[in-house]
């Protein structure tokens, strides 16, 4: 039986990458040695804490997490369940997701230098960005893919990193100003878990993606909401928001136009608009704009309901 302690002193022996599900990694690269973190059962499964948290190792499967967190932390296995197809959530593990590379035809086309492969330019800032971002973070205008992060940003989840101290998923990640990186996460390290907090009595939750076919496609823009309502009125809500920008946004902006309020309609369209302030469209993602606020309004709707 592999442990933890031994995947991390295979690490510092020699040059490897780490290997989970492999359902990008294995598309990326072909030739480099891997440390394949299948069988190490401290690194799988989901863990319910007496407080009412929750411990999901990082090589649980994208498929458990849409199964087995529905009861309890609706807008993660909303997130979860829309995510790629069945084959891949059923491979695709939650630490995977979480750092994966972006989907730039740039960065992947053999042909073509940028930051993150070692060049000192963003070739789809003036080039073909269709797909790129909206709120304009850095020289890197890919999007961030993991749409496992942006729901969990929107639950304060923490992510477990061994031999150091926990950090907030938003850590990850940072501000996006860092072109090289899609996380900051050092070389050779091992994120071994994530920690959610207990559910929140009545809560609600919405997911949404906008995407460019039926299914099976990264999303344009996708959000989730959490939310509850009380006595008429909104007493808690969490936004966030993917596919728009170098990182997973929390969005405060829609959240704080939301509590206090009551679940109308005219309430649930201003807290959206209110996300648009952000925008800084690039040539071609101007369209991004209002399938954001779109998307947004989507997402709260289906919290209310």
């Amino acid at each position: 039986m592999t442990t933890v302690e031994q995947i991390v002193d295979r690490l510092g022996s020699r040059d490897g990458v780490l290997r989970a599900g492999g359902t990008d990694l294995m598309a990326r690269t072909s030739r480099q040695p891997y440390v394949d973190l299948a069988g190490v059962p401290d690194l799988a499964g989901i863990h319910l804490e007496v407080d009412g948290s929750v411990r999901v190792g990082a090589t649980t499967t994208i498929a458990a997490i849409a199964d087995g967190l529905r009861p309890t932390h609706p807008a993660l296995a909303l997130t979860a369940a829309a995510l790629a197809t069945r084959q891949i959530r059923a491979v695709g593990t939650l630490g995977g997701n979480l750092l994966q590379r972006n989907r730039c035809w740039y960065y992947r086309h053999p042909e073509f230098t940028c930051y993150q492969k070692g060049g000192d330019c963003c070739p789809a800032r003036s080039g073909n960005h269709l797909y790129s971002a909206v709120i304009d973070q850095g020289p890197c205008v890919a999007p961030h893919p993991s749409s496992m992060a942006m729901a969990l940003l929107a639950y304060d989840a923490t992510v477990e990193i061994h031999g150091r101290s926990p950090l907030g998923v938003g850590d990850l990640y940072g501000d996006g100003s860092d072109p090289t990186r899609d996380h900051l996460l050092a070389d050779g390290s091992l994120l071994t878990a994530v920690r959610l907090p207990p559910p929140l009595a009545g809560e609600r939750a919405g997911y949404h993606r906008a995407i460019s076919r039926f299914e099976a496609e990264w999303p344009l823009v996708e959000a989730v909401a959490r939310m509850v309502v009380s006595e008429g009125a909104i007493s808690f809500a969490a936004v966030a928001v993917g596919g728009v920008a170098r990182t997973p946004l929390r969005l405060p902006e829609v959240e704080a136009a939301l509590v206090r309020a009551t679940p109308s309609a005219e309430t649930l369209r201003a807290a959206a608009a209110r996300a648009a302030q952000r925008c800084s469209p690039l040539p071609q993602t101007g369209y991004k704009v209002a399938l954001m606020t779109g998307t947004i309004l989507e997402v709260l709707e289906k919290a209310v309901r």
